[in-house]
């Protein structure tokens, strides 16, 4: 029997959606204001110290702003409902604003290693220590709490622009981290080549990060292969999974900001009738886009079955069975996107 999937009304995926988007924004809006608030607090760091380590922090910060004002804008953008010249909707501003803030990224990695190197060749003494180095760990503080707050939405709203900020946040944290040492090992042995050397270190640690952001967001925005979305939908597949399906194959994939969009071959019976084809494929498309809380679009492609489905087959009443059933595998990742070449032999035969 196939369990009966009700769609969830229009509204309430409205409603959820804009309370998805609602939270999205708040968060990315606070972040960019503590983010000025921040940058103005390392600048003072820098100030007070001179030091090409804090200045190299300082320079992060102002890519952070710039970063969360592009994540701000694309994901108001990524909401926008489909239209005629966007059919698929607008959610892959989400994959470029996270390549942006990778690019980003990348750029503050040149200018901190500019700052250190500069400062190796060149070193000066570095001043009030104490007072900067509270000022960065106040800051630091602020933007872990943000960076994992950022991630955390971003992981249950689904927003890869959310995701990037955060981690960028926690880049920053990372850098700060640094500085701070650096700003102690100073201190201690008086070498004033080290806040040189701690830039450039600092400098190396961001631009891994930006690397894997920008790798990221073109993997998304090339539809690569997503092994982890692709194993959450076998999941529920695997969970709801009917007596009436016999099998399926060629499930493909991708995601553009918070939306899915998946298509599917699914195989029934060869002998039913076009309406009850028609329901056994509303049901798995309902069930599917009822568990991805209405943010999903799904394609669901008939197959007739053959004799060469038969092993696979857990249809008990088929009167056409020529194999007895053997293999009672998982449907997961592996098996469901696999591609199949189907022989049409019963229409064959009736033509």
């Amino acid at each position: 029997m196939t369990r009966q999937v009700t769609p969830i009304s229009v509204q309430n995926f409205k409603a959820k959606r804009s309370k998805r988007q609602k939270k999205r924004l708040t968060v990315i809006i606070v972040s960019f204001a503590l983010g000025v608030v921040l940058m103005a607090f390392k600048l003072l760091a820098f100030r007070l110290t001179h030091s090409s380590a804090v200045l190299s922090d300082a320079l992060e910060s102002i890519i952070n702003i710039v970063a969360s004002a592009f994540a701000a804008i694309s994901v108001w953008m990524a909401a926008k409902p489909p239209d005629s010249r966007h059919p698929y909707g607008h959610g892959k501003i989400e994959n470029f604003s996270a390549g942006f803030e990778g690019a980003l990224i990348i750029i503050a990695a040149v200018g901190i290693f500019y700052t250190g190197i500069q400062h190796l060749l060149h070193p000066h003494k570095i001043t009030h220590i104490k007072q900067g180095s509270v000022i960065l760990i106040s800051a630091s503080l602020v933007n872990l709490l943000m960076g994992m707050l950022l991630i955390r939405m971003g992981r249950q709203t689904n927003s890869i622009a959310l995701t990037a900020d955060g981690k960028h946040l926690l880049a920053d944290v990372y850098t700060t981290v640094g500085v701070l040492i650096g700003l102690g090992l100073t201190s201690w042995s008086g070498w004033i080549w080290i806040d040189g050397a701690v830039a450039c270190l600092v400098g190396i640690n961001i631009l891994v990060t930006g690397g894997r952001l920008l790798m990221q967001s073109s993997a998304r925005l090339m539809d690569a292969s997503d092994p982890e979305l692709l194993d959450h939908i076998a999941g529920l597949i695997q969970k709801h999974r009917s007596s009436n399906w016999v099998d399926i194959h060629q499930l493909r994939a991708w995601q553009a900001g918070s939306h899915v969009h998946i298509d599917l071959h699914l195989v029934l019976d060869g002998k039913a009738s076009l309406e009850k084809t028609h329901q056994e494929a509303k049901a798995l498309e309902n069930m599917l886009i009822n568990e991805l809380q209405g943010e999903a679009s799904v394609l669901v492609h008939t197959d007739p079955c053959d004799s060469s489905d038969c092993p696979v087959c857990r249809h008990t009443t088929c009167s056409t069975r020529s194999h007895t059933m053997k293999n009672k595998d998982q449907w997961d990742r592996k098996r469901l996107t696999k591609t199949r070449k189907h022989h049409l032999t019963t229409l064959s035969k009736n033509n």
